[in-house]
Parts: C-alpha cells; structure tokens; sequence
C-alpha cells in the first residue's frame, strides 16, 4: 500500500464514494489505501465528523488501567484488535498494537502523562542519521511515536513530523536544509554511487523492520483466534 499521507478533505471525499456504487474494496484498488484504514475513516468520520479525520500529532493520554483492560480484551479473543481500539476510544489501532508488543516482552506499561521530562516535551537537537534511525524504529513498531520519543528523549511532535516528512520524501526531507551542505549536484560520481548505496540501504532497513513488525503482528492476531 501507498505510504502518501491523506488529509482530512481528501479522506472525507473518498468516503463520499462509498454512498455510490463504490466498496471498501473497491476504493483500495482505486486510492492505494488498505480496505480496512478506509473503514477506520468511516469509523472516525461517523462519531466525530471532518474532526475525527484529522491525524491528532498530540500526546494523548491513557492510563495504566485502560491499557491493560484493552490488552486483555484483545488477547481474549472476543474481539479484533479495530474493534478494541474503538470501543476504548484509542487514536489508532498501531497504537493498541504497541502496547501488546510491550505487554508480550513483559516491559511494564506506565499512565501516558509519566515520564515526560522536559526534553521529551520540548525536543532536543539530533543529526541527520539519528532522525532516520528514530524514524525506522518508529515504522517497526507500528508508528508508536509516543514509544519512540520516550526511548530517543526526543519530543512527540518531532517523531510525529519526522516520520510524515519520511513517508512524503524519504530520508532527504529529514535533513536539516539551513547547513552549508554539499548539494547533491555537485557531488562526485564516485560520492553520488555511495549516497544512491545509502539510500538503497536505509530502504531495505525499512523494509525489514515493517516486516518484521508485521509478523510480530500476525502472529498475535493468530493467538485470538
């Protein structure tokens, strides 16, 4: 599936589709979104209007209660890890999948609102490399960002814009464009085969760690059955 963000006009005017002759299925094909993220939209859009289609890049709260209880109802398997995640009123279902993830490897769950320090609320300064990796640790494991800014000591909010400049522009909307940078046009062919090399191997890293996430995954998802 297409990683190109939508906003929420355009994600209310594909929705309008679905009171044709279009299906969620139908709409997958023709967009390049998932079927289900299609019916996550209709989800948000028929509780909360236009505002629920808007992608919130604030740190919502949980406590420590509401995520265990959602926890259990997921691996009890009465219930999909969607519908857990809308019956708690949870911003997104890779949000629930973070917390099994933590749950499984016995890492202990905290209330949302501990543990941000000062630096994690107001950011801090980070080279280019370091944006990249945070971003790819943020992809495999399900875009938690809340979980990615507490492990870098980074903000929420820089999380959140670095993985959506990734997903627009890959690795190169994470530099910092106010340095004195060799441009790219005036690199070497030898410098220009070692940047192209990168850039193929922070892909496949990328990859690798969807992937892996995605099994992770699949495998809890067989476990309620």
């Amino acid at each position: 599936m297409s990683k190109r963000s939508y906003s929420a006009e355009e994600k209310y005017e594909i929705l309008k589709e679905l009171d044709g002759h279009y299906s969620t299925y139908d709409l997958e094909s023709k967009y390049n979104v998932h079927h289900s993220t299609i019916v996550d939209w209709k989800h948000k859009y028929d509780r909360y209007g236009l505002e629920g289609l808007k992608e919130s890049s604030t740190w919502k709260k949980y406590s420590k209660e509401l995520k265990l209880a959602a926890i259990r109802d997921c691996l009890s398997g009465k219930y999909s890890i969607r519908e857990v995640a809308r019956l708690y009123e949870i911003s997104d279902a890779s949000v629930l999948r973070g917390w099994i993830r933590k749950y499984n490897s016995h890492s202990e769950l905290k209330d949302t609102s501990q543990g941000r320090t000062s630096a994690m609320t107001k950011g801090r300064k980070t080279t280019w490399e370091e944006r990249i990796q945070i971003v790819l640790d943020c992809l495999g494991n399900g875009k938690d960002y809340q979980e990615a800014a507490s492990t870098y000591n980074v903000s929420y909010q820089q999380v959140y814009q670095w993985v959506k400049k990734y997903e627009d522009g890959g690795d190169e909307a994470l530099k910092d464009k106010r340095g004195n940078k060799k441009e790219e046009a005036k690199l070497t062919p030898e410098e220009k085969m070692k940047l192209q090399m990168k850039k193929l191997e922070r892909e496949n890293e990328r990859l690798r760690a969807e992937n892996l996430f995605l099994k992770k995954l699949e495998e809890i998802e067989r476990r309620q059955k």
